[in-house]
């Protein structure tokens, strides 16, 4: 294997969309990923603040950031190849006028629609979509290979992996839940360690159930290129991935209210993956605590396609010394 300036360990959304701004920044970049089953992948791909931002009723300062993070997604799309598409998202049934009133207090323009809310604020990606372009815009940088150890070296690091030996100035852990591998700092293996699991599932169907993003109590109906995909539930300290029947029933029920139609058969492909959580729900991204060139990306909980490209800046820019904007004071590592 090369010997990279820059070795990124993990090829979720975080840390190919980190690897991707390094990229076009001219930075070397190596991305190391085991490959196989990805969390990424298992979601609709929303770029969503407007309903995100309702649903978790959250404060004006974590609003702003998730419209920020969207804010960055057209620029960043029309760079890597990445498909995103804008369109009417809705909140169907329980509480409109909770939704409502969030949505007005946070600054999200909205409309209501007897018992819906209409956003044309948020945006979506395809995750299977997305993550082949950004692969493709790194051009070769993605190797397969499970990171076994890391040592401190003059000048940079030692990432060992099961195909060998590489040195790098800079090393950004993207590992998603997986345990801090041997010779991570202490500190910085405190905050790896404690990042939460939730399992989160989601079904796959060729049946075009919606034109636009419909949330409701209990489950979202997205379209999708050749059909939709029905989530999703957040488990939190469930590290298991094969689909649980029983969770899809009730998905798919809830899915049917969200719509207000009959239920009716479909075939669909069930999926669960396993994505991170920090303590205060904001992904960790910057500089470790306790490692000269040792950064982080970590942790999105379920907006890791939202805040993918403000991660890799953030990211990016503490990589090259750049004074730390308010993004970027909000998801420093250090925080915690």
């Amino acid at each position: 294997m090369s010997s990279p300036t820059i070795v990124i360990v993990g090829a979720g959304v975080l840390g190919l969309s980190t690897a991707f701004e390094l990229k076009r920044r001219g930075h070397g970049v190596t991305v190391v990923d085991p490959g196989g089953p990805n969390a990424s992948r298992v979601a609709a791909g929303m770029v969503a603040p407007a309903m995100e931002a309702a649903i978790d009723d959250v404060s004006p300062e974590r609003a702003a950031l998730l419209r920020a993070g969207r804010d960055l997604w057209p620029g960043f799309a029309a760079a890597s190849g990445v498909v995103l598409t804008q369109g009417p998202a809705e909140w169907r049934g329980g509480d409109v006028d909770a939704i409502e009133a969030r949505l007005e207090t946070l600054g999200f323009a909205a409309r209501r629609d007897g018992d819906r809310m209409i956003t044309d604020e948020d945006l979506q990606i395809e995750p299977d979509q997305a993550m082949a372009a950004l692969c493709a815009a790194l051009d070769g940088a993605v190797v397969k290979g499970c990171v076994t150890g890391l040592s401190r070296d003059t000048g940079g690091w030692r990432v060992e992996t099961d195909g060998g030996e590489l040195t790098a100035s800079t090393v950004v852990l993207a590992s998603g839940t997986e345990a801090a591998v041997s010779g991570t700092p202490e500190a910085t293996r405190a905050l790896v360690e404690g990042v939460q699991p939730i399992r989160g599932q989601i079904g796959v169907t060729t049946c075009a159930l919606t034109r636009r993003v419909a949330r409701g109590p209990g489950a979202y109906v997205a379209p999708m290129t050749g059909g939709a995909v029905i989530g999703a539930t957040m488990e939190p300290g469930r590290r298991d991935t094969a689909p649980d029947p029983a969770v899809g029933e009730r998905l798919v029920e809830a899915a049917w209210r969200v719509l207000g139609r009959t239920p009716e058969p479909l075939s669909i492909e069930w999926r669960a993956g396993v994505r991170g959580a920090s303590a205060d729900g904001l992904p960790m991204a910057g500089p470790a605590p306790d490692g000269e060139g040792l950064f982080l990306a970590l942790a999105p909980r379920r907006n890791g396609w939202l805040l993918g490209p403000m991660v890799g800046a953030v990211v990016a820019d503490a990589i090259e010394g750049r004074a730390p904007s308010p993004e970027a004071r909000a998801l420093d590592p250090r925080r915690f």
